[in-house]
């Protein structure tokens, strides 16, 4: 333990002699480490906040989006296509359907008394029998105030009302979104999201005129199954409904829409966002690569610089695996140093969209650094530094006492 101990001294003095060259040779570690972190911190937190909207829907709902199941994940992100009028209507023709909510969102600027800030707006259709359905099967519930029941009254969630401008946000009062005036009638309790607490919610048809878009059309439409009802038998007979109105509509064979279950788009939303980690890592790990050759290049100069003070440690009685254990902790100590800084600042960047995220809530990426993450930066750093010194160690360990010191006489 005590030549363990020593051999880290001796490694860590080097390191200090050479600080310029070791600070620039750990940068390649450090850019690569920060790109891993900031990149999976980013994806992980994407799928946490997928996965909250996935547990909301529940398991008695189901989820209408036009465009194929490759676009799913763009269109519940980011909006695009619509689904029209015929197409919601199609839907409640269908077998097993109890009711269906269209639901549609986008980001405006609101005012509060004398403040201006950007928002995330819903519009939800029919608008009573939307609010009927969330607080009895996704526990919608009312932290103050009253359910809205005219098209000019509103819904706020609990971090609009209370920190998204400087003064909080009371039931009654007025709020006013693009010229228009609004009632906020009722603030929510958290929906356990920030995305959802973020949100103010209305009439469809007040959302259409503040947005333009078309009347009748919905991001995306939720379907309430009958009681008794089985999920897949549902989807069967939505696709079937769905599938001659689209074709008929569009005038091709091809029907643009994918209805899912909330174990589907799960399934979905994991695989797409696996395979985005893995190009993740991969382009990062470049930068590893790179930051490995500079501490290969970096120790193969070392060891020419301390030949001398390698042959006098040998001729007083030092083994090969003590000249090549010091070498290795050396290189090992560059790669952690490295690691460490590319988790400062990969934890940096998390929180500074995490940041950016509370005060532009439409804005819907948070990031999630968990402890595997801070491991496995750590090790994988260390073992990078231990695989890009072992050739220069080896060198320095086979290098014989008399040779050693004759290069320097």
């Amino acid at each position: 333990m005590e030549q363990i101990e020593e051999y880290f001294k001796i490694a860590l003095r080097n390191i200090k002699t050479r600080r310029l060259r070791s600070l620039l040779t750990v940068l390649g570690i450090v850019i690569g480490v920060f790109l891993i972190i900031s990149l999976l911190s980013l994806s992980e937190g994407l799928k946490t906040t997928i996965n909250e909207q996935l547990q909301a829907m529940g398991g008695e709902m189901i989820m209408v989006m036009p465009g194929g199941e490759g676009d799913i994940l763009t269109s519940f992100m980011f909006g695009g296509a619509k689904l029209e009028r015929q197409d919601i209507e199609a839907i409640e023709k269908a077998k097993g359907v109890d009711k269906v909510l269209g639901y549609s969102y986008t980001g405006t600027v609101a005012r509060y008394r004398d403040e201006a800030k950007q928002i995330p707006i819903a519009g939800l259709d029919p608008w009573k029998e939307s609010l009927d359905v969330l607080s009895i099967f996704q526990g919608w519930s009312l932290a103050e105030g009253r359910w809205p029941s005219k098209g000019n009254e509103i819904l706020i969630g609990q971090y609009t009302a209370n920190e998204t401008f400087s003064k909080k946000i009371r039931y009654g009062s007025e709020m006013t979104i693009k010229g228009k005036k609004f009632e906020v009638t009722g603030i929510l309790n958290s929906l356990g999201s920030q995305q959802d607490d973020s949100m103010v919610y209305m009439d469809m048809e007040a959302y259409h005129d503040l947005t333009g878009e078309k009347p009748g059309t919905a991001a995306y439409a939720m379907v309430k199954l009958e009681e008794g009802a089985n999920e897949n038998d549902v989807k069967e007979e939505i696709e079937a409904s769905l599938e001659e109105t689209r074709k008929r509509r569009a005038g091709t064979d091809v029907a643009d829409f994918s209805v899912i279950t909330s174990e589907k788009m799960g399934e979905i939303a994991n695989n797409i966002l696996g395979i985005i980690q893995i190009v993740m890592i991969g382009f990062a790990s470049i930068a590893i690569l790179v930051g490995g050759i500079g501490i290969t290049n970096s120790m193969f100069t070392s060891v020419r610089e301390r030949t001398r003070e390698i042959g006098i440690m040998k001729a007083v009685g030092a083994k090969n695996s003590a000249i090549l254990a010091i070498f290795l902790i050396e290189a090992g100590i560059l790669g952690i140093f490295g690691g460490v800084g590319g988790l400062l600042l990969g934890s940096i960047l998390a929180k500074i969209v995490d940041y950016y995220g509370q005060i532009n809530p439409t804005f819907y990426f948070t990031t999630t650094i968990s402890p595997w993450m801070i491991v496995f930066a750590v090790f994988f750093s260390f073992s990078v530094g231990c695989l890009a010194g072992f050739l220069p160690a080896r060198r320095a360990a086979k290098l014989k006492p008399v040779e050693a010191l004759r290069t320097y006489e």
